[in-house]
């Protein structure tokens, strides 16, 4: 089988936001938002298959349960767009689960090993190639191509979309205790690399991510372990913004790991701009990202009753923050 050179193709990104009007409801769809790691499978019909992150990492070694995808469709070569996700025992995805599983691309022996204990399931929203670009074919079209195409197998699957409906859609999330919803217009093209308005992400709870360039040492039991962290995100401009301070929501081994990773990345310069008053901070560089729960924000952009969710390995400093509010500062 001679292999097909398939296009580099960026995953479209979905803004955050609300549902849409009732009025306009019968021209979105609504998937399920996915608590995972977004990936880009590329099948070029020889009986291979790579998978890429966000990043445009190659990511296929860290999760070999999902090589017998590579003869799913023959010899069409194809892009598909979806997630990875990590089950718990209730079937609900699980990132502190997925989390063990991230970061082994470069060590293939691990990553068996692991898979063998926590396998994943990865799941097919959109395919922007199919043989040929479908980029500029609408949402809807492109839906029925990749449902047409069957995808089923021991660890992937095409969950449906509903048409409509989507205050019902959104009440299931939450009844259901699931991460949110994703609107996507019938009518949208694939926009490439693009957080696009076409498509529209409800989280059940108020979630952002941000980058960690400090920390304050815990007192008494947690001396020398971080009792809170320094958060930031970036504006418009580039320059990491101070958000607050976060001191809640983490396990014991989460704070060990995190003293591990602060200790690795100690910086002399404090790396928000402006610099916010802080005593006995100490700052690190601003590689380490995470996502926060918060209740609002202030009018400074600050965070309220911000609570640690988890680590963000599967982003890098320059993808996180997009939702930090314009005119920050």
């Amino acid at each position: 089988m001679t292999a097909v050179s398939l296009p580099l193709i960026a995953p479209m990104l979905a803004t955050a936001g609300t549902l849409p009007p009732a009025a306009q409801d019968e021209r979105w769809a609504y998937e399920t938002k996915q608590d995972g790691q977004r990936v880009m499978v590329y099948l070029p019909g020889d009986g291979s298959v790579r998978l890429r992150a966000r990043s445009g990492e190659d990511i296929t070694a860290a999760y070999p349960e999902l090589r017998p995808l590579a003869d799913a469709l023959g010899t069409t070569p194809a892009v598909l767009d979806g997630e990875v996700l990590a089950l718990d025992e209730g079937g609900r995805a699980d990132f502190q689960l997925l989390q063990s599983r991230m970061g082994l691309a470069h060590s293939p022996a691990r990553a068996a090993r692991r898979a063998a204990r926590v396998p994943v399931h990865l799941v097919l929203f959109d395919v922007p190639y199919l043989a040929e670009s479908l980029v500029r074919l609408p949402y809807a079209q492109r839906r029925a191509r990749l449902t047409e195409l069957g995808l089923a197998g021991p660890y992937w699957s095409t969950p449906g979309a509903v048409t409509g409906h989507g205050a019902e859609a959104l009440a299931a999330t939450r009844e259901h205790g699931l991460e949110g919803l994703v609107c996507k217009r019938l009518d949208s093209v694939y926009e490439p690399g693009v957080r696009s308005r076409a498509w529209i992400k409800i989280r059940n709870m108020r979630a952002e991510d941000v980058i960690v360039g400090g920390w304050l040492p815990g007192k008494g039991r947690l001396s020398g372990l971080p009792g809170a962290l320094l958060l930031g995100q970036r504006d418009a401009h580039g320059r990491l913004r101070y958000v607050g301070g976060v001191g809640t929501g983490w396990s014991e081994a989460e704070r060990t790991e995190l003293a591990r990773l602060l200790a690795a990345a100690p910086s002399a310069r404090c790396p928000f701009d402006p610099a916010p008053r802080i005593p006995d901070a100490r700052w690190v560089l601003p590689q380490v990202v995470g996502e926060v729960g918060y209740s609002t924000r202030t009018r400074a952009g600050l965070l309220r009753q911000p609570s640690w969710l988890r680590l963000r390995p599967d982003l890098t400093p320059r993808e996180s923050a997009a939702d930090l509010p314009e005119g920050l500062g």
